[in-house]
Parts: C-alpha cells; sequence; structure tokens
C-alpha cells in the first residue's frame, strides 16, 4: 500500500493483477487497484474531478481525466473516507500510475488539488 497526503486530505492505494486476455491478437495485463480517500482536515470537501498519467514498461502512456470517480463525485466532511475500485490494462506486465484529484474546500470555496502517490503495477510471474 502506498499513502500520501495533500492539505489534510490522505489518499491510499492498494493493487491488484487480475490476470491476463487476448483482444485483438494482443495480450493485454489487467490490474486494479483500491483507492480510499480519507479526510482528515477540519473542513468538508468535495471531490470534483481526476487526472491519470499511466504507463506501461513499453514507454506507453495514456491520460485519463474527468468528472468525479467511478460516477460519483463525493462530498466527504472530516473524518469521512471514500472508498472505491477500479482498473487499468496494460501492453506489459509493468507500469505505474500516479495523478491527483481536483476538490473545492466547502468553507473557503478554495479549489485545490490532492495528489495521488505514484504506485507500481506488476504482475507477480514477473517478478524475480
Amino acid at each position: 500500500m502506498v499513502q500520501q497526503i495533500t492539505s489534510g486530505i490522505k489518499i491510499s492505494v492498494d493493487t491488484t493483477f487480475e490476470g491476463t486476455f487476448y483482444k485483438n491478437y494482443k495480450v493485454h495485463f489487467a490490474f486494479g487497484y483500491r483507492i480510499t480517500i480519507e479526510n482528515q482536515s477540519k473542513d468538508s470537501v468535495q471531490l470534483t474531478s481526476r487526472f491519470w498519467e499511466i504507463k506501461d514498461a513499453l514507454n506507453n502512456t495514456e491520460i485519463v481525466e474527468g468528472e468525479g470517480v467511478i460516477g460519483k463525485k463525493p462530498v466527504l466532511k472530516p473524518g469521512e473516507s471514500h472508498v472505491y475500485n477500479s482498473g487499468c490494462l496494460l501492453s506489459s506486465p509493468f507500469g505505474a500510475m500516479k495523478g491527483h484529484y481536483n476538490m473545492v474546500n466547502f468553507t473557503s470555496t478554495r479549489k485545490f488539488q490532492v495528489m495521488i502517490p505514484d504506485f507500481k503495477l506488476s504482475a507477480p510471474f514477473a517478478l524475480n
């Protein structure tokens, strides 16, 4: 698990290897990740959008941006958490992801970014 705190918002990430499959005559490596967003600040906040940079071992990079997470824009009061699961496909058994969430503080109406820590994706069979 990797964790990082930005402006009182703690992000924790757990990853899993889901398996391989063939699509369009090409092998794909499926990875899952579970993210916990915990509000350790004294203010209520809302996640409004996300930005991801996904890289594989072949130096392919995919940028993913969008509203909310898994169709939601969670509001977190102090001490509350939001957990969700998602995943990605890579063309290699290794990769990494990083990014940030765009959020708004309801007390100050200030918009801010919460960093998602860099995390590795690796298929267990490819490890030494």
